[in-house]
């Protein structure tokens, strides 16, 4: 087991990471009052697991799986039955769950009594390696993603592999998403995945690289907590494209569409000299080794006007991309929105002609 602290101006947060991190932090919280958070799919795995940890008479909101749950409709119900519950200011808040229950039942702790105390206890690799941690907790609007939220740091979060072995290959393919964007901003954990390229999936591997994963993040919003100077924007690595794809298209997971997003936005870097390469193909490789074949979409352009929505542009006519330069270096770019859509069209036809020569 090993500990990441993430101090900011504002709140501290503990980060505990690793096996049996559950079973040594998590009864610790059964003397407070608890309100718990998950979904119908977590709750039906470790039911048993939260009544012995927590007592069963803990409250607990059982939201739907999925995206579609980070609604006002139920950041409403989430509240309305904490208040019913009774609730006060000295409450700790309880996200057992993905990143979609984190996000909601963060910002939920974040609202109640204008804050109370939030534990995340993420269950997908994905949460456990990037979304847990840093306080970003936000709802979807107007169908864009993540539109109304708040900066609202955990008190602690216990990031333990034993959940992951209920997870599909879908949910794992997601976390290798946000663990191969790290790869591309941190040379060591570059290095890393290169090294284990073939075995990504192993359990003792996807231990350690979640711990490297967190401490990065942790760095990035120690010095940039609210993304004010940029160090934690580096951080939406292949996030514009990989979002504007996931509202338009669908189907694949969250961490898949990061990587096409990469991809994708590789190809508008390559074409603008800013990367390329051995390193780029050795992050193609990376993507690839998840993602086996890249797609292309009809319909980009569209996809591409979505993005002017995205919450790193700093004008409605330009799109802002974090891409990969050298290893452990990224670059923004910015593009206006006719030059965004022109390229992704042009990485599309050359995909499909890949694709079909396959």
């Amino acid at each position: 087991m090993k500990n990441v602290i993430l101090k900011t101006q504002t709140a501290e947060s503990i980060i505990h990471c690793g096996a049996d991190t559950f079973r040594s932090y998590a009864p610790e919280l059964k003397n407070r009052q608890l309100f718990i958070v998950t979904d119908r799919n977590v709750f039906s795995f470790y039911r048993e697991l939260i009544w012995s940890t927590f007592g069963g008479s803990v409250p607990v909101v059982i939201l739907p799986a999925g995206e579609t749950a980070k609604t006002q409709r139920y950041l409403f119900e989430i509240i309305s039955k904490m208040a019913d519950a009774g609730m006060t200011r000295k409450c700790t808040v309880v996200a057992f769950g993905g990143g979609v229950v984190g996000d909601i039942a963060g910002l939920a702790a974040c609202l109640y009594m204008r804050g109370v105390e939030l534990v995340q206890i993420p269950t997908t690799l994905l949460s456990q390696v990037d979304s847990s941690v840093g306080g970003k907790t936000a709802i979807d609007f107007k169908k864009i993603k993540n539109l109304i939220g708040a900066f609202y740091q955990p008190k602690e979060v216990i990031c333990d592999p034993v959940f992951l072995k209920t997870l599909p290959s879908r949910e794992m393919r997601c976390g290798l998403g946000e663990i191969i964007k790290y790869g591309a901003l941190d040379a060591a954990i570059f290095k890393k995945l290169l090294e284990n390229k073939n075995n990504l999936y192993d359990g003792k591997f996807l231990d350690e690289i979640t711990y490297d994963c967190i401490n990065h993040k942790a760095q990035a919003v120690t010095m940039d907590e609210r993304d004010l100077n940029g160090v934690r924007k580096t951080l939406n690595l292949g996030h514009t494209t990989g979002h504007a794809f996931e509202l338009n298209y669908g189907r694949k997971s969250h961490g898949e569409f990061v990587l096409i997003g990469m991809y994708y936005e590789m190809f508008i870097a390559e074409k603008l000299g800013i990367g390329g390469g051995a390193y780029y193909e050795n992050l193609r490789t990376l993507i690839t080794s998840v993602i086996k074949k890249v797609p292309s979409y009809d319909g980009v352009r569209e996809a591409a006007y979505s993005a002017k929505l995205d919450k790193k542009n700093e004008s409605s006519s330009k799109i802002s991309l974090i891409v990969p330069k050298i290893e452990g270096k990224s670059a923004e770019i910015t593009l206006t929105v006719e030059s965004y859509a022109n390229y992704l069209q042009e990485c599309c036809a050359s995909l499909k002609d890949k694709n079909e020569s396959n």
